[in-house]
């Protein structure tokens, strides 16, 4: 008996004591896996949602309201703010319903559904944040121009000139800086909530070859 020959004896008997998994074992680790994982998405946009609450507290002081007034952004500013919690919290609630549709799933197909519903929601509130936070920032920058171009009307001060060169270079260096920072943003969502998602894509594959 050669050597190759032996290692595969060896194998054999190994798998023969190995213990064989049923099929409801298996899709109980899964179910496990997956209810856990969307746990997990729900805590983070809670803890998001408060660290995001006590930043805007923090930030929304005197000046920055005197700032938005001088704009004519305050009512905006406001209008914004409650609008965004709203749809914040509306996700949250989004992503508490997938938790509880995962922990009370009793079948392999309905589990994969949810998965997918919740690997969905997730993308769509990550596009939601960044698209929100572009048109914002594009808002604010809007209404600065606008405000410095008052100015400028008003006291006609040669400092406060901007030819057309001058806006063409503002305009440039601020969509490149609005576009590093959306990078910067979609990074770190892709950070926080790419490996979860990841993982629940790993359960719906393994489901789908059990379901098979």
């Amino acid at each position: 008996m050669d050597e190759l020959e032996f290692l595969k004896q060896n194998w054999k008997k190994q798998e023969e004591n190995l213990p064989k998994l049923s099929y409801d074992e298996i899709y109980k680790m899964i179910w496990k896996r997956s209810s856990s994982i969307v746990k997990w998405i729900f805590v983070i946009s809670v803890v998001e949602l408060l660290l995001s609450t006590l930043l805007s507290i923090y930030m929304a002081d005197a000046n920055y309201w005197e700032q938005m007034d001088e704009l004519h952004l305050k009512q905006t500013t406001i209008f914004v703010y409650i609008v965004s919690y709203l749809i914040t919290f509306y996700f949250i609630y989004c992503f508490y319903r997938n938790y509880q549709r995962i922990s009370s799933t009793d079948d392999a197909a309905t589990l994969m559904k949810n998965i997918l519903r919740t690997r969905r929601t997730v993308k769509i509130y990550i596009a939601y944040i960044l698209i929100s936070t572009g048109l914002y920032s594009i808002l604010i920058a809007y209404f600065s121009i606008q405000n410095h171009q008052m100015v400028q009307d008003v006291q006609d001060v040669e400092k406060y000139t901007f030819d057309a060169m001058d806006w063409v270079k503002f305009t440039v260096a601020g969509i490149i800086i609005l576009g590093v920072f959306l990078l910067a943003l979609w990074l770190f969502y892709r950070l926080i909530y790419g490996i979860l998602l990841r993982r629940l894509k790993r359960n719906y594959k393994e489901l789908k070859r059990l379901d098979l």
